[in-house]
């Protein structure tokens, strides 16, 4: 991973709106950015007091170096929130044909070396998880938010080879994430984005 220019590599997210078109533009041209995709959002009931103002659609783009990303960001006039998944550490990776849905969990509790190895184990035997990382969330917001997501520092990204709808990859994440459970490590959905389009 790019350890420059802000740390590692990851998805940074801005809603999809009528004034996105110069920063779709920007992206698609910037060395920066590997990939765009064009998604939607499920955010879970959990979560919604912390992110109000959230959006349906959105602009996913994976990053080399997050600070050149976040300028991106900030020189547009969002009113809505962006997010920004810095992946620190990837627990394990393997060689996928097409990316379909990424999946994104929190943890309450901060969990050990032990625990993480469990965690990579139950997630390594699900075939269509091709991607499995720890990550940081940061929110992008232009105004103060009235509560501050405590977990922030404690995600887990899965990315996924998707099948044939959004429902059942929603339900493969499901099942991956009880099985996650059944090791005793409890994983709570944070949003998920399901891929419509590669835009770069």
């Amino acid at each position: 991973m790019d350890s420059t220019e802000g740390g590692a590599q990851g998805y940074i997210c801005t809603p999809h709106e009528g004034h996105s078109a110069p920063l779709l533009d920007c992206w698609k041209k910037s060395d920066n950015i590997n990939v765009v995709y064009f998604v939607t959002a499920t955010f879970s009931c959990e979560i919604l007091p912390y992110f109000p103002n959230k959006a349906n659609h959105y602009i996913l783009a994976s990053f080399k170096r997050m600070q050149s990303a976040l300028e991106d960001i900030k020189k547009q006039n969002n009113t809505r929130l962006s997010f920004i998944f810095r992946l620190n550490d990837a627990l394990f990776e393997r060689a996928a044909d097409k990316l379909n849905y990424i999946s994104v969990y929190f943890t309450k509790y901060t969990y050990g070396d032990t625990e993480i190895g469990d965690l990579a184990i139950a997630v390594a035997k699900r075939d269509r998880v091709k991607k499995a990382s720890l990550a940081n969330i940061q929110v992008i917001n232009t105004g103060p938010l009235k509560f501050v997501f405590p977990y922030s520092k404690n995600a887990v990204v899965l990315e996924v080879e998707g099948e044939k709808t959004r429902q059942s990859d929603q339900k493969y994440c499901e099942l991956t994430r009880r099985d996650v459970a059944r090791r005793g490590l409890l994983l709570s959905n944070l949003v998920s984005f399901s891929i419509l389009d590669k835009l770069k």
